[in-house]
């Protein structure tokens, strides 16, 4: 039987996109909202609301997950954006250069943002706790929260959450309707794509279609080009350099799938062998030399 009420946190990533799908999955009443606080990778929220226009329009026409009744995906932005010149990371408009490199190096510190999850958490929290009161029924908070999340994001770790339940609780009445949702907590990057892949195939939903609509570099590349009827044109591209996009790319490598958002560098557009092979760079150097140099052999075709 599926569940009542779900409040989803989506940034537009790969990782919050797939937990939205499970969400569909399990959920009859699906409530997504995403954080504009001023990040440099915007283009997030715009894939986030494709992404929702996209599954909404597919609900209506053709998809059956939880009867014709189903209301499709309630989704906001909220605006955060008057603190970008307030907050000290890489990651938001004015901020330093967002490095390179795989997140095992010491200067990817600079892609935290103070407080960021807390933040979003409070949000959350609010609009799930409110779900509940409205409805008199209980509702979750989804997070796509897994192993593989990164020591030097402070505001992953399980005591951060832990004390951030504790304040939630204390701080409100009636928190005891409001529960977690966490599937991923036991897989990785990869587990949560291939979690996708299922889910596309079981909602009647397009893989490719799924996952263009999903942005997971912190250095998105705008390229602007002129046509040939003097038009000018500008698209947004992925980077595959920053340590957010290797670990996206080496999901893919690892599922033998061509990831179907386009790739570019300070040279403009390239193609998914160029991305991949450049990743598989990383990994040798980064990972375990042994595992990836495998995988490059077993998977260089696709």
């Amino acid at each position: 039987m599926s569940k009542k009420h779900v409040v989803v946190s989506l940034s537009g990533g790969m990782d919050s996109s797939t937990l939205l799908l499970r969400c569909l999955k399990e959920y009859d009443s699906v409530t997504a909202i995403s954080f504009d606080y001023g990040q440099k990778h915007r283009v997030e929220l715009e894939r986030a609301q494709s992404l929702v226009d996209y599954i909404n329009g597919e609900v209506k026409s053709s998809i059956q997950i939880h009867g014709d009744s189903f209301p499709g995906i309630k989704y906001r932005q909220i605006k955060l954006d008057g603190l970008v010149d307030l907050l000290d990371s890489a990651l938001v408009t004015g901020g330093e250069e967002v490095p390179e490199g795989h997140y095992a190096e010491d200067n990817m510190k600079a892609t935290v943002v103070p407080n960021r999850n807390k933040i979003f958490a409070s949000i959350t929290q609010a609009v799930a706790l409110s779900v509940a009161q409205r409805t008199g029924e209980t509702c979750d908070i989804a997070m796509g929260i897994h192993a593989g999340d990164h020591a030097v994001y402070p505001d992953c770790r399980q005591e951060f959450r832990d004390a951030d339940d504790t304040a939630f609780r204390l701080g409100n009445w009636e928190a005891e309707r409001v529960g977690y949702f966490t599937p991923y907590l036991e897989g990785d990057k990869f587990t949560i794509l291939q979690d996708g892949e299922v889910l596309c195939e079981e909602l009647g939903l397009d893989f490719d279609e799924v996952y263009s609509r999903t942005n997971t570099s912190y250095k998105p590349i705008l390229w602007k080009w002129t046509g040939t009827d003097n038009t000018l044109y500008e698209k947004w591209y992925s980077d595959y350099k920053s340590a957010s996009s290797v670990e996206r790319i080496e999901a893919f490598i690892k599922l033998r799938r061509k990831d179907p958002v386009d790739y570019a560098d300070e040279t403009g557009p390239v193609t998914w062998e160029v991305a991949r092979e450049a990743v598989q760079k990383v990994l040798t150097e980064y990972s375990k030399p042994t595992e990836a140099k495998s995988m490059w052999v077993e998977t260089r075709t696709f």
